[in-house]
C-alpha cells in the first residue's frame, strides 16, 4: 500500500512536468514564429499598397512623368504607382467606360475643364479636408479654380493654362504698327489688325479692291471658347451661366455687343471665321505658320510657336468696353477616385502633394514648357520666367491671374459649348443674326441645363 502512493506521487511529478515542459514547447514555438513574421520581407510587400495613376499626354512628357514617379516610389517605398496613359481623346474616352464600370484609375489627370463634371456626377473625392490641412492655399495658382459654389474642393492643380494675346512682331514691324500694350482695349486691337490683314492682291482693308473673301495675312484668328469668343464676352460684362452656375445668361446687350465686335472683325476679313479656318490643316496652326498677325492663346501655344521659329511675344489680353478684362484658365488637375479605397486614397493624395508641395517636382516638370507651374515660389522664378528666348514678357501670363476666371465650367460644360458654338458659328457665317443666335443659344442651354440639375 505504501509502495502503490510513493507511485501515485511519483506518476503526479511526472505528469506535471509534462506539462510544464509541453508548455514551455508551446510558447517558444509561438516566439519563433514572431520572430519569424518580423524579418518576413513578403510581409513587407503585402504591407505596400499599390495605385493605379492615369494621365494624358505623350511624347517627352511621357517620360518626364514615369521620372518623377520613379522619384516619388523612392521616396515612398510603401506606395506602388502603375500608370495608365494615352493620348488626350482616347484617355478620357476610355475613362467614362472605366467609371461607369467602377474600373477607373485611383487617381487621374484631369483636363481642367471637366473636374466639375467628374465631380458633380460623384466619380471623384472631396479633397476638401486634406487641402485644407496640408496644402497653403497662398502658395498656389488655380487651386480657387476647382472650387465648386460650396466652398468644396474636388482637385489639385497639376499644371495651368492661361490666357494671353501672342502677336508676330515682324508682321507688326512690316506694317509699321506699335506693339500690343496693356491699355488696349478689343477696339484698339480691331483698328490695328486692319491694317495687318492683307489680301491675295496685297491690299489691306479701306483699299479700292480689298478682297475680304481672299485673305492671306489676317490680323487676328481665334476659333475656340477659350482662345476664341469667351474672354471677349466676359470683358464686355457677358458670360455664359450666372454665379450658380445653373441658369442661362445669354441673351443680353453685353454679350450682344461683343458678337456684333466679332462678326464685324470676320466681315471685313480682319479675324479668321469658321470657313477660313478650313482652309488650314489644324485650326492652331494659322498663328504658327505667321497667317495671322495675333491669337488669343493659353499658355501651351508658346510650344507651335517656338517650333516654328516665329520672332513673337505676349501680353495681357485687351479690355472691354467699360475697362473690364478677362483671362480663361483651365487648371489641370489631379483627381481622386472616389470608389478607390481609403488606403489607396491616402496614398494617392501622398502623390498629389509630392508633385504640389515639391520645388523639384515644380522645377522638372515647368522646364517642358506646357503649362505655368502650379507653386507661385516656381512660376516667378527663373525656371518659369527665363525658360527660353520667347517669349520674352511671360510675366504676362502670371499677370493675367489678377482677372483670370474658369469657363462657367459646370456638370454639362462639354455639352453647352457645343450648343452655343453651333449658334455663334451660324451668326459667324451670317447664316442667322446675332439676335436669333443668342436667342437659341439661349433657350438650348438652359435646356440642357435644366435636364441635369431638374430636382
Amino acid at each position: 500500500m505504501k509502495q502503490h502512493k510513493s507511485f501515485s506521487i511519483l506518476l503526479s511529478i511526472i505528469l506535471v512536468m509534462v506539462i510544464f515542459i509541453a508548455g514551455c514547447s508551446s510558447n517558444s514555438s509561438t516566439t519563433d514564429n514572431e520572430s519569424s513574421n518580423e524579418n518576413d520581407t513578403s510581409n513587407s510587400e503585402e504591407e505596400q499598397v499599390t495605385i493605379n495613376l492615369g494621365f494624358y499626354s505623350g511624347g517627352e512628357s511621357d517620360e518626364k512623368m514615369q521620372e518623377l514617379i520613379d522619384g516619388f516610389m523612392e521616396k515612398h517605398p510603401e506606395i506602388k504607382v502603375t500608370t495608365q496613359s494615352a493620348p488626350y481623346g482616347q484617355f478620357f474616352q476610355k475613362l467614362d467606360t472605366q467609371i461607369a464600370a467602377g474600373e477607373a484609375p485611383d487617381i487621374w489627370l484631369s483636363d481642367g475643364v471637366l473636374v466639375m463634371k467628374y465631380a458633380e456626377r460623384g466619380a471623384v473625392k472631396d479633397l476638401t479636408e486634406w487641402v485644407n490641412r496640408d496644402l497653403n492655399k497662398e502658395e498656389y495658382y488655380g487651386l480657387e479654380f476647382n472650387e465648386d459654389t460650396n466652398g468644396k474642393y474636388w482637385g489639385v492643380p497639376q499644371g495651368i493654362q492661361i490666357g494671353a494675346l501672342y502677336y508676330n512682331k515682324d508682321l507688326f514691324d512690316q506694317a509699321g504698327v506699335d506693339y500690343p500694350n496693356e491699355d488696349w482695349t478689343w477696339e484698339d486691337l480691331k483698328e490695328v489688325a486692319a491694317k495687318l490683314t492683307i489680301d491675295a492682291s496685297d491690299k489691306k482693308p479701306g483699299d479700292e479692291g480689298f478682297n475680304s473673301d481672299n485673305i492671306k495675312q489676317f490680323g487676328l484668328t481665334f476659333f475656340s471658347i477659350t482662345e476664341g469668343w469667351f474672354p471677349v464676352l466676359k470683358s464686355y460684362g457677358g458670360g455664359i451661366l450666372n454665379d450658380s452656375l445653373n441658369k442661362s445668361i445669354i441673351n443680353s446687350d453685353e454679350n450682344k455687343q461683343a458678337l456684333e465686335w466679332m462678326v464685324d472683325g470676320m466681315s471685313r476679313g480682319i479675324i479668321t471665321d469658321p470657313a477660313d479656318l478650313k482652309s488650314f490643316q489644324s485650326s492652331m496652326a494659322v498663328f504658327p505658320s505667321g497667317s495671322a498677325a495675333m491669337r488669343i492663346g493659353i499658355y501651351a501655344r508658346v510650344l507651335a510657336a517656338n517650333e516654328a521659329g516665329l520672332n513673337y511675344d505676349v501680353t495681357v489680353l485687351p479690355k472691354g468696353p467699360d475697362g473690364e478684362r478677362f483671362s480663361p484658365v483651365i487648371a489641370n488637375s489631379w483627381v481622386i477616385n472616389d470608389s478607390t479605397s481609403d488606403k489607396k486614397a491616402k496614398a494617392a493624395w501622398e502623390w498629389i502633394k509630392y508633385w504640389a508641395t515639391e520645388d523639384e517636382v515644380q522645377k522638372e516638370w515647368a522646364a517642358l514648357g506646357e503649362a505655368v507651374p502650379v507653386k507661385k515660389s516656381v512660376a516667378n522664378s527663373e525656371v518659369f520666367l527665363n525658360a527660353s528666348d520667347k517669349p520674352e514678357n511671360r510675366e504676362a501670363f502670371l499677370e493675367s491671374f489678377d482677372f483670370a476666371g474658369t469657363l462657367d465650367t459646370n456638370a454639362v460644360w462639354s455639352e453647352w459649348v457645343a450648343k452655343f458654338n453651333e449658334h455663334a458659328q451660324r451668326a459667324f457665317l451670317k447664316e442667322s443674326t446675332i439676335d436669333e443666335a443668342l436667342e437659341n443659344a439661349d433657350k438650348d442651354i438652359q435646356e440642357i441645363v435644366d435636364e441635369f440639375y431638374k430636382e
